[in-house]
């Protein structure tokens, strides 16, 4: 499987960086602010070769679909409902629990909020609260699996390091009460 890094910017957010194979996404990364673009690395994690070996945006296969993504998401930044759900997604190196538990977040609706206990329960896990944080904490589908919407049971929750002005800008973006929580 040949990976293909696509770069784009949201005016008012940031940078994104697209990891495809094809028409699956492989990452979805996000850098917000201005400055140089995300740091060049394959879709788990390692930094690629000096030599640039990973192919850019301008690769043929599935090069209408990263295109479309990236509009999707810039909608989605720019306040309008967009659900994700057509877009496949490499889950294979998921758990049983992991794949559940990222399934159940992609049905959580654009303004709609659940807990943690909540996710775990609705990808079949009751009890499994820490461990559906722990999916939303190393989330590689940025948005398009939107940790954003889980919430703590007391409270707002985490956001990992994206912090919690960033979680507040996403729900209020979707309608979502923040002081409410």
């Amino acid at each position: 499987m040949e990976a293909t890094r696509h770069r784009y910017v949201v005016e008012g957010w940031g940078e994104g960086e697209l990891w495809t194979a094809g028409r699956v996404v492989l990452e979805h990364s996000f850098r917000l602010g201005g400055g140089a673009a995300p740091t060049a690395r394959d879709p788990k994690g390692t930094p690629t070769s000096p030599s640039g070996s990973v192919p850019d945006a301008d690769a043929p296969v599935g090069a209408e679909f990263a295109p479309e993504v990236e509009r999707r998401l810039r909608r989605l930044l720019a306040g309008e409902p967009e659900a994700f759900d057509g877009v496949e997604l490499d889950l294979g190196w998921c758990t049983p629990f992991q794949r559940a538990a990222i399934e159940a977040l992609r049905e959580v609706p654009h303004g709609e909020v659940v807990t943690y206990g909540e996710l775990a329960a609705l990808a079949g896990f009751p009890g499994a609260a820490r461990a559906a944080g722990s999916v939303c904490a190393t989330n590689r589908f940025w948005l398009l699996v939107p940790c954003h919407r889980v919430v703590a049971a007391t409270g707002l929750g985490g956001y990992g390091s994206s912090g919690l002005g960033l979680k507040r800008r996403l729900l209020e973006l979707e309608g979502i009460p923040v002081d409410a929580l």
